[in-house]
């Protein structure tokens, strides 16, 4: 049983400064600071801004932290999958665990209660050990952040992809795009995905082809199949470079499937784009299309320091910070893209420092929306279910 918390003056986006009591795992009471009467646990978090705790909807943390391992040149996607799978070949199931769990530490010190991961379908003669580091880690953190498993593939034997979700996977993932029939990958997908009763999670027109079409199939297999579990769509970079009439009538589309679309700037941006040395194209997906349409937008940060991007923090405040400056969203819907908004594509209950709410919270130091995302503050404070989980503190001396 987790003891009450009373959070004493801490402010909240656009409001005051308030006191809030955590208890059974929810936010019980906001109050003016100073009206609630002292509890046997308190928390001083003055100078702090008081956020919903943050969600990484996009992961792969069986690739995470290789950069330096493959010695992949910069690259694009396709070359970044080559050298990914010639790196997977020696990858076994320790190597993979040590480097999830060291990624995914990183993800909640910075302020993620829920994480999704995708998980590949690995070459050689054990192809499942990368989920099985990964379920692994999902009991061994279950207290601390909520993970969900997404198998990955292009294209696998289907017996393979039984076998996966019969050992836990969450959700069924795949990449159309990169298979010689998307509408055949599609339709397989969606079909099996119903029969075992899970949700789906594809990676979908992750190019800048205005023709891509995995985003319009998935939608259409949806709506003819009547598929009533969890969909999402990762990356749909190819909506970007779509005219925007055409754009707002695929985002109308999805939103009619109920299709939860993750856009992934800081991979997309790195990938996409290398044939095009002027006006280079920005490699996102269209968002504000997406918002127009009501489709919810989740915001994640894909890869980190591997084949396909040597850079990231895993830091959901990175990706929404780039979301302002390369989608062009306010800072507002940026936070919202890797709070609320990521937690309802993973199909979350609502989070935040709210009456009712789940406890799941962020303190980061700070005022306002714009200076948390212009300083990305390391001294944090990460609260799951009403008990802290993570606390940083930076010590600065100047002289």
């Amino acid at each position: 049983m987790i003891s009450p918390l009373l959070l004493r003056g801490a402010r909240v986006p656009g409001g005051p400064v308030r006191d809030l009591l955590l208890e059974g795992g929810l936010v019980r009471r906001v109050a003016p600071a100073g009206t609630i009467p002292a509890g046997p646990a308190e928390l001083d978090l003055s100078g702090h801004l008081l956020l919903p705790a943050l969600t990484e909807p996009h992961a792969h943390l069986d690739k995470a932290l290789t950069w330096d391992l493959v010695g992949a040149p910069p690259c694009d996607l396709p070359s970044a999958v080559a050298a990914w799978r010639a790196y997977a070949e020696k990858v076994d199931e320790r190597d993979v665990g040590s480097r999830a769990r060291r990624a995914l530490e990183q993800l909640v010190a910075n302020g993620a209660t829920a994480v999704r991961t995708h998980a590949d379908i690995l070459p050689g003669d054990d192809p499942l050990r990368g989920l099985r580091a990964l379920l692994r880690l999902r009991e061994e953190v279950r207290g601390r952040v909520t993970l969900q498993v997404s198998v990955l593939h292009v294209d696998a034997p289907e017996p393979l992809l039984r076998e996966a979700l019969a050992m836990g996977a969450d959700l069924l993932g795949g990449c159309p795009h990169l298979s010689p029939d998307p509408a055949a990958a599609v339709e397989r997908a969606v079909a099996l995905a119903a029969e075992c009763g899970v949700g789906l999670d594809l990676h979908a027109d992750e190019n800048l082809d205005p023709a891509s079409q995995d985003l319009r199939l998935l939608a259409a297999a949806v709506r003819r199949h009547g598929f009533t579990g969890p969909v999402t769509a990762g990356h749909c970079v190819s909506l970007g470079a779509m005219e925007p009439e055409e754009a707002a009538r695929v985002a109308e589309e999805t939103a009619e499937a109920g299709i939860g679309v993750v856009t992934l700037p800081l991979t997309n941006l790195y990938l996409q784009g290398r044939g095009h040395p002027s006006s280079t194209p920005r490699g996102l997906t269209a968002v504000r299309a997406l918002l127009d349409a009501g489709v919810r937008l989740a915001a994640g940060g894909d890869n980190v320091r591997d084949p396909f991007n040597p850079v990231g923090r895993g830091d959901p405040l990175e990706t929404a910070a780039l979301l302002v400056a390369s989608g062009h969203l306010t800072p507002s819907e940026a936070v919202h893209a890797v709070t609320a908004g990521a937690r309802s594509v993973l199909g979350l209950p609502a989070a935040g420092p709210y009456e009712g709410a789940v406890a799941d919270l962020l303190a980061v130091r700070g005022t306002s929306l714009s200076e948390v995302l212009g300083t990305a503050s390391p001294d944090r404070l990460v609260i799951r279910a009403g008990r802290v989980v993570s606390r940083t503190t930076v010590l600065r001396e100047l002289f």
